[in-house]
């Protein structure tokens, strides 16, 4: 395992790790009804249900960002997470937006934006990063329908698979167990992960490379 390969180097489990080191990941290599097939009925039902609302979801351009980040701060806010400000979001857009490395997707419903995601990728891998939706329209299901066009912006440019980026940190059964439950944390948008018919998958996360033991225990104890 890599995480014992860095032991032996000297490095040791972090006690501050940013990004979660669980998450779901979708095969993209099938064909789209085997994607869609192997998804939760409800969540499959609800990507379907968004077009027969007439939710579309199209490309955004910078002047789209306002929206989005009106609609961040909306999330945040409803979610109980902090957002970045609307300079940060402006210089990803800018930064990766117009190459082939990121999108931002937006889901309209008769011409307002009411939902968007940014994804990315790199070579073969695709990224969900930052994902916001308003109370207006929540039922025409935008977020599904972001998620099914984000997998086919990341089919299209090659990718094999689509990162859905964060979920609880506990081993599948507990997440099984306790997804309907909990609401803390990371639960609620695993809900919603878990449906797309992924798999749980876990990274080595945060490593430390101790060089002064002494300062490394005042760090840990701030923290």
């Amino acid at each position: 395992r890599f995480s014992t390969r860095l032991a032996a180097l000297g490095f040791r489990p972090s006690p501050q790790t940013v990004q979660p080191p669980r998450t779901v990941t979708i095969d993209l290599t099938r064909d789209d009804e085997a994607i869609l097939a192997a998804m939760h009925p409800k969540t499959r039902y609800n990507i379907r249900l968004a077009a027969k609302k007439d939710v579309l979801v199209r490309e955004a351009t910078l002047d789209d960002l306002p929206a989005f980040n009106s609609l961040m701060e909306v999330t945040g806010e409803r979610d109980g997470f902090s957002v970045h400000s609307a300079e940060y979001y402006e210089a990803v857009f800018k930064l990766f937006g117009t190459s082939d490395q990121a999108r931002l997707l937006v889901a309209t419903y008769e011409g307002q934006v009411i939902a968007g995601v940014f994804v990315f990728a790199l070579g073969e891998r695709a990224w969900y990063f930052y994902g916001a939706s308003g109370e207006a329209e929540r039922q025409r299901m935008p977020n599904y329908a972001l998620q099914w066009a984000a997998m086919q912006w990341a089919k299209s440019r090659g990718c094999k698979e689509y990162d859905l980026w964060g979920i609880p940190d506990e081993d599948e059964a507990t997440l099984e167990a306790q997804y309907l439950e909990r609401n803390d944390d990371l639960w609620g948008v695993y809900r919603f992960k878990r449906g797309f018919g992924g798999k749980v998958i876990r990274f080595a996360g945060a490593f430390d490379r101790v060089y002064d033991p002494v300062l490394y225990q005042a760090y840990k104890l701030y923290l």
